[in-house]
């Protein structure tokens, strides 16, 4: 495992380990707690030290499991990080800041949290919530009570929210998206590094799209000799920025975990070659050609109130329209509500409450979007 400077707090490996997509059930979408406890630990054997989950994660269980996981010494091996669930309704009264950090410790079963982070941060719940409710001041209490190390955010806005939030002087970590296919938050991380902060990505295979192998094949090309996805140019392009502390990758199986230790052990680990670089600057033109959707699969948008299988009507969508599947596409879309594995509704059934666009951190118009799935999808 290479290792890489932790802001001004020491060092971390290259890879972390994202808990949000682990091993589930089928039947009922729980985790496979077993397996995930042992792909955690075998992250942590191979040298992962930095470890990252949140409250709403696999509907709270995400917490629990990586707490049981971090049992018989790993917690000592690594920094855990998880997230103030600021951005959902129920947090509505600043109290709410001791509530749910007390309940998470309790969750994870641990006394202190390296990290902390304000979750999902956007203009709104930056303005209203941090600000409004004095959160930082409920942060630095919980410090000097050991509850925490360390404050940071994570983000999910525009770039000149971004900078306020970094400016005010408070943070040692922030969390943002960056990939190939996503670069706007690219002049911040650097504007972070400058200033000192820890800077851990989220969606550095651009929630799992990188990591597909359907692609069509006129993008085969772009490859890397003997692979069959983009995951290595993933990592590498992250990586390759000096500001960058640590890609998260969510790791649900031993082939992923592999991959991406593999990938991120290498001495070219963070190196890209002329070639690469024509490469990532392709493949991102191609994935923006053929698809106007950017949904990661993070599921911030559900439970929808009138049971819309929104992430799940998206991959089809996204299958149809980025790897031309267009019957397997047409196909998973018709088993909606007809197996436990496509549960809910399909999108005939949203009532355009716009509950949803106030969750998702892309910003993407849903509504719209499911309008233009359900036409594409059911057409003959």
């Amino acid at each position: 495992m290479q290792y890489r400077k932790l802001g001004k707090l020491g060092k971390t490996s290259a890879l972390g380990f994202g808990c949000m997509r682990l091993p589930t059930n089928d039947q009922d979408g729980t985790i496979k707690r077993d397996e995930a406890i042992r792909l955690i630990r075998k992250g942590i054997d191979n040298g992962i030290t930095y470890v990252d989950t949140a409250w709403p994660y696999h509907k709270g269980e995400s917490e629990v499991v990586l707490g049981l996981a971090l049992k018989d010494g790993y917690r000592e091996k690594v920094t855990l990080v998880t997230k103030c669930p600021i951005g959902h309704n129920f947090f509505a009264e600043p109290e709410h800041f001791e509530k749910y950090l007390n309940e998470q410790l309790e969750r994870l079963d641990v006394e202190c949290l390296d990290f902390y982070l304000f979750h999902a941060l956007n203009k709104k719940s930056f303005e209203e919530k941090v600000v409004g409710f004095n959160l930082v001041e409920r942060a630095l209490k919980a410090k000097e009570d050991g509850k925490i190390k360390h404050l940071g955010f994570s983000f999910h806005d525009k770039t000149e929210v971004l900078k306020e939030i970094i400016d005010t002087g408070h943070y040692e970590l922030m969390l943002v998206q960056y990939n190939i296919v996503d670069q706007v938050n690219h002049e911040m991380i650097n504007y972070a590094g400058e200033k000192g902060l820890a800077v851990a990505i989220m969606g550095t295979v651009g929630g799992g799209r990188l990591a597909g192998t359907d692609m069509p094949e006129e993008m085969k090309k772009w490859l890397t000799p003997g692979r069959a996805n983009y995951v290595d140019l993933a990592f590498k392009f992250v990586l390759n920025n000096p500001n960058v502390s640590v890609a998260l990758s969510g790791m649900g199986s031993d082939e992923m975990l592999d991959d991406n230790l593999r990938i991120t052990s290498g001495e070219d680990y963070d190196q890209l070659t002329k070639k690469d670089r024509e490469s990532i600057d392709s493949i991102s033109t191609r994935f923006k050609e053929l698809c106007d959707l950017v949904c990661t699969q993070c599921k911030y948008c559900q439970p929808c109130p009138n049971e819309v299988n929104i992430s799940f009507i998206f991959n089809a969508l996204q299958r149809y329209q980025i790897y031309g599947l267009r019957d397997q596409a047409k196909h998973l879309y018709s088993m909606i509500g007809t197996t436990p594995w496509a549960a809910g509704e399909n999108a005939s059934t949203c009532e355009e409450c716009g509950e949803c666009l106030e969750k998702c951190p892309q910003g993407i118009e849903i509504i719209e979007q499911l309008k233009k799935a359900h036409e594409i999808l059911t057409e003959n």
